[in-house]
């Protein structure tokens, strides 16, 4: 299973989001590396499909289930909708099911 973190520099979810991803892999038993991959221009937010840091893969596949839709590209902070409003964090839930699914039902 590949598990990778898009990121830019400065990015402060980022280092919050990843204490959290690896306990999610722990819970799920699954051993996997975490690839930090940085951002760090227009050109390769497009080419990388970069919606914000961080953005989170499993297999290829953003966790969140509506990043096929999006186009939006781009060095920024990520927002992901959840219960307790914008925060820059996909849920756990999200990062559960795309790492039960391997990726493969994600976007």
């Amino acid at each position: 299973m590949t598990v990778e973190v898009l990121y830019f520099d400065g990015c402060p979810s980022r280092e919050a989001l990843l204490p959290r991803l690896r306990r999610l892999l722990d819970d799920a038993g699954i051993a996997a590396e975490i690839d930090l991959r940085r951002v760090d221009s227009p050109e390769a937010a497009e080419h990388e499909r970069f919606l914000g840091s961080p953005t989170l893969r499993i297999d290829g596949s953003d966790v969140d289930p509506a990043a096929a839709e999006r186009t939006d590209y781009g060095l920024k902070c990520r927002l992901y909708p959840t219960d307790d409003g914008l925060r820059g964090m996909p849920p756990d839930d999200w990062i559960r099911n795309a790492l039960a699914a391997g990726g493969k039902s994600q976007g």
